[in-house]
């Protein structure tokens, strides 16, 4: 007979098959490991000479992009820990639209501090409570360092909006962000309703045709379709327009029937009365005065042929998502099925033309007057990686008018932030008697993370540039930050932000920080890790990706 040993302890407890990670060294430096290769990543990609990363997903989709947002989305990160910075990063691109690199960056950042200190032998726990207070701190001080006069503001004024944006466009798409903020801008302010507060960033659009430049880029009022028109209307002015859900055609009847023909007769005039029905349909949406038909579904040829007869213009959106906007944009109503329209539940365009823009041709559906309720940037460029990129640095743009509309408060960008804030905690954390001192200077050297970031990023010595920095703060230029152009041309690199017009909002800044250091604190509290067996039988198959909406 075998002597088997019995377990004990935890072994004993749970099933065999689990992991138990417990105590400093396995459970809590492991995770802040794991969360320091994912900050790793990220950082590189950092302000606006990050590098690109190349990530391909389970679906063998190719993205070349320096959003961090995308890169984590895409990255199947498996470590626990790891995951909640990924989720951090999310929050934040849920609630701001930007700022999510500096999320995870700085989380990691502070982790990898926290590890130093607990290797000098301080608690987790005290950790957290010096971290905690340092946060509390941070906020205090960010709201000091506010832009005077920057909280009134009219997002309606291009110039002001531009200001805004400009850091967070220039962080994704350097060197372009003249262009590209100017026709966000454009877009966001046509679409903005009387009371900012509610913009909505689906209102506006962004349609990527292959082909030509960034200067080649429009902006439209109202919306581009994909395809072609149905039919061989191609264009047509100031038309009422009637939207109908499941398609133009005959629609077969409810319930079956079986129809007896004796005589060839009687199959001519089936077959007449049949015509003559749809003609009748197709007449009544005529009369209406629709001179647009925009169909959800399939196009029967016999009922295009009647609407050809009676000079209407046929378009078919498949989409429901497209067809609701479309809705949108127009003011119509959609009809469930065929019928003659009512006059309220006809919408209204200025003009619907099939254009060929490189090579696709595409439908623009123009509403200049009357609630211009969409608005759709129109995007060129060479390849799919490119437009794909460009098109994030638009959603950034959008995404940062949508908070300045609720909170545009500016301050000062280029890390100037972040210098004074270090240098400010740090005084802050000398005055702290206690353990928690030593967390909070820790938590203030953090910060010179970013600026450091964004000067190796771009090549330059970060080193000389941090003390530099310092300097000019300490004798109380608190708005100096590093310009990343003059480096290249071997001028001084620290320059007044206002001189550089470098500014980042408030609400950017403080839910990133606050979502970071909240990140670090959960990390730090963990002190074991328990993972049950993984469920035994065939793996679930990822759902399929939904479309573009």
């Amino acid at each position: 007979m075998g002597f088997s040993m019995q377990p004990y302890g935890i072994q004993a407890m749970l099933k065999e098959g689990h992991k138990h990670l417990s105590g400093l060294e396995e459970a809590v430096l492991k995770n802040i490991d794991a969360c320091k290769e994912l900050s790793a990543i990220t950082r590189t990609s950092l302000g606006p000479n990050g590098m690109n990363k190349m990530v391909i997903n389970h679906l063998d989709k190719l993205f070349v992009t320096n959003d961090a947002a995308t890169i984590v989305n895409e990255l199947e990160v498996q470590h626990p820990a790891a995951k909640i910075l990924v989720l951090a990063g999310k929050a934040q691109q849920e609630e701001i639209g930007d700022g999510a690199n500096l999320t995870i960056s700085f989380a990691g950042e502070l982790l990898q501090n926290a590890e130093e200190l607990i290797r000098t032998g301080l608690h987790p726990s005290e950790i957290i409570s010096g971290y905690t207070k340092a946060i509390n701190k941070t906020v205090e001080i960010l709201c000091e360092l506010v832009e005077k006069g920057s909280e009134s503001m009219d997002v309606r004024v291009k110039e002001q909006v531009i200001t805004r944006m400009k850091a967070s466009v220039a962080s994704k798409q350097f060197g372009q962000e003249d262009v590209l903020c100017s026709l966000v801008a454009d877009a966001c302010i046509q679409v903005c309703p009387k009371n900012p507060a509610n913009f909505d960033v689906d209102n506006v659009r962004v349609a990527k045709l292959l082909g030509g430049g960034l200067h080649n880029s429009t902006i439209v009022r109202g919306m581009v379709l994909k395809n072609d028109a149905v039919g061989s209307i191609k264009r047509i002015e100031k038309a009422k327009v009637a939207v109908f859900v499941s398609g133009v055609d005959t629609s077969a009847t409810e319930t079956k029937g079986t129809v007896l023909i004796h005589s060839a007769e009687q199959l001519e005039n089936y077959a007449k009365t049949e015509e003559a029905k749809v003609e009748e349909l197709i007449k009544a949406v005529a009369d209406s005065g629709a001179k647009v038909i925009v169909s959800g579904g399939a196009v029967g040829e016999m009922a295009l042929h009647f609407c050809e007869r009676y000079k209407l213009m046929v378009l078919k959106i498949s989409s429901k998502f497209e067809l609701r906007r479309f809705c949108r944009t127009t003011g119509a109503v959609a009809l469930l099925k065929l019928s003659q329209p009512k006059p309220d539940d006809l919408g209204y365009v200025d003009s619907v033309s099939v254009q060929e823009i490189g090579g696709v041709r595409v439908t623009i559906v123009r509403s200049e007057e009357g609630g211009n309720r969409v608005s759709t940037v129109v995007l060129r460029g060479s390849t799919d990686s490119i437009l794909d990129d460009l098109e994030r640095a638009v959603d950034d743009g959008v995404n940062t008018y949508k908070a300045m509309c609720r909170d545009s408060r500016v301050v000062p960008g280029a890390a100037a932030t972040e210098i004074e804030l270090a240098r400010r905690l740090k005084e802050f954390s000398f005055k702290e008697t206690g353990l928690d001192q030593y967390a909070i200077a820790k938590f203030a050297e953090s910060f010179e993370m970013i600026p450091r970031t964004l000067a190796e990023n771009a090549g330059l010595n970060a080193i000389d540039i941090i003390s530099k920095l310092y300097e000019q703060h300490a004798s109380g230029n608190a708005k100096v930050g590093v310009d990343l152009e003059a480096g290249e041309t071997g001028e001084d690199v620290c320059k007044e932000v206002s001189a550089m017009n470098v500014w980042d909002l408030y609400v950017t800044k403080f839910f990133a920080l606050k979502y970071a250091a909240d990140a670090a604190c959960t990390v730090l509290r963990v002190d074991q890790i328990i993972m049950a067996k993984p469920a035994g039988g065939p793996k679930r198959e990822q759902p399929a990706g939904m479309d573009e909406d």
